[in-house]
């Protein structure tokens, strides 16, 4: 999947694929005609990085019913030949989500094309769990046939089948048609049920995959094994050392943590971070420091991906070492740690980042200065979608670093993530005066549901649009429940309704 492109914050479509609420402040405000071209691109072209923690859905669903939007261009994506070739969920899945939202504000429109997609698209199976919240009981009786057929009457076609129903998110339409007097439906999807319950039960009992032996060289092993064959195990095999290690196996944990073959050093460097072994932090110390300069600014360290494989001849055993002790340094939370942060976070490789992204977490009130050095520099280094960035946001927030807070407005407008711009506002209301008359207004039409909970808490009901919004929110059925009470809150001493 190639990364979105992202307009300018400046713009319209730069405003709406960030989810900003001056997105839809903004397209209220513009020629309609523009306004719906900017939306439908946003709907047909996802802009999220990672769909799995950013929400665009329920917040460009509103904006089709603010600005009276029709559904042709969307239906024109869903069933266009390209439908059939590109079959990745990214492409259409979050126009399906936003078809869902309007069809539980009742668009009637919205939900006939998503039962006709669910009975000929590719995606279908999220447009049945869509269905399966918003449509009724003969509805979704309707699509029975024409989902049993998408699986022949056949040995593979049962068992994808089986597959099919047993991974189901929403179970609801399959247990409908479980009900169904015929037998090609009801026999059917009872049988596949059963199958899939067993098929279960067996993968219970007898787990698949690699299992190491009962001991530490063997586990040792068994995360060397992986690393040869691309897989990172250091996390598993730092739990398995948990169930097996004791004092007795330290000194063969340390040189294994010192000098081993790469997977069993990220393993052994794992389990003496959960232990909090006092010679861990020269360890990892020692791994940062094997990393040759070149390698490390070839390897990403300037756009905040520590330690990223990049072609080249770069040491890539260092680099894995080098990776798995930085983040066996980020899950270490004592005050030893902390002390060795305020040395490390001047460095200008991986190990300086997770040094000030640790003492964002953990430090103390006389840290704010170098949480602040380390946010500008994240900043400075590798812009506003900085892997670092959260932690350090968070950090700013947690400290009250009062002069923090032009940074973070300037990371609250630019980035493209819209689960960083929550966390940043968040710390703006901790650190900018100007917070709640000003990007909390903006908050209340966010699309992350944790932001408009900020703005609730927060946004000034002086200005007459918070005083709308919040009976609007309180009156949206779609609204989550955290949000609503938030609203609530607020109704009670200061806005009357």
């Amino acid at each position: 999947m190639f990364e979105p492109a992202i307009a300018p914050s400046g713009t319209l479509l730069g405003l709406l694929q960030r989810g900003r609420g001056d997105g839809t402040l903004h397209a209220l405000a513009a020629p309609r005609a523009e306004a719906l071209a900017a939306l439908d691109h946003c709907v047909l072209s996802d802009p999220r990085h990672d769909w799995r923690v950013e929400n665009r859905s329920l917040y460009y669903a509103r904006l089709y019913l603010d600005l009276h939007g029709g559904l042709e261009t969307v239906e024109a994506h869903l069933f266009a030949p390209e439908d059939h070739l590109d079959t990745e969920e990214n492409r259409t899945g979050l126009a399906l989500a936003v078809l869902g939202h309007l069809a539980s504000y009742g668009r009637h429109d919205a939900l006939l094309l998503l039962r006709r997609y669910a009975a000929t698209g590719a995606n279908w199976a999220w447009a049945l769990d869509e269905l399966a919240l918003r449509d009724d009981d003969t509805g979704l009786r309707s699509l029975a046939e024409p989902v049993l057929a998408r699986f022949p009457r056949d040995t593979a076609g049962d068992a994808a089948l089986a597959a099919t129903v047993r991974d189901a998110y929403e179970p609801r339409p399959w247990r409908l048609w479980a009900e169904d007097p015929r037998e090609a439906v009801g026999a059917r999807v009872r049988a596949a049920r059963e199958d899939g319950s067993f098929d279960r039960w067996q993968r219970q009992l007898r787990p698949a995959g690699p299992r190491p032996g009962w001991s530490v060289r063997a586990v040792l092993d068994w995360a060397q094994e992986g690393y040869e064959r691309g897989a990172d195990l250091a996390g598993p095999a730092a739990r398995c050392l948990a169930a097996v290690a004791g004092p007795e196996d330290r000194p063969e944990l340390l040189a294994a943590g010192r000098a081993g073959a790469p997977g069993a050093r990220a393993a052994a460097l794992h389990h003496l971070a959960a232990v909090r072994d006092p010679a861990l932090l020269d360890l990892v110390e020692a791994a940062a420091d094997a990393v040759d300069p070149f390698d490390r600014a070839a390897s990403g360290a300037a756009d905040g991906a520590p330690y990223a494989d990049v072609p080249g001849a770069v040491d890539r055993e260092a680099l894995a070492v080098a990776r798995a002790a930085t983040a066996a340094y980020l899950r270490m939370c004592g005050e030893d740690a902390v002390a060795r942060a305020r040395a490390w976070i001047h460095r200008t490789d991986p190990l300086g980042t997770a040094a000030g992204e640790l003492l964002a977490a953990r430090g103390e009130e006389r840290d704010a200065g170098l949480v602040l050095g380390a946010l500008r520099a994240a900043l400075r280094t590798a812009g506003t979608d900085a892997p670092a960035l959260g932690t350090l946001v968070d950090g700013a927030g947690r400290l009250g670093i009062a002069c923090a807070a032009p940074v973070l407005r300037h990371v609250y407008r630019e980035t493209a993530s819209s689960q960083l711009r929550g966390r940043t506002a968040r710390a703006l209301a901790a650190t900018d005066p100007s917070f709640a008359s000003g990007f909390a207004v903006e908050c209340l039409w966010d699309c992350e549901e944790t932001t408009r909970e900020i703005a609730a808490e927060y946004a000034e009901t002086g200005d007459v649009r918070v005083a709308e919004r919040l009976r609007r929110l309180a009156a949206d059925p779609a609204e989550e429940v955290e949000v609503q009470t938030a609203v609530r809150n607020r109704i009670g001493p200061d806005l009357q309704v």
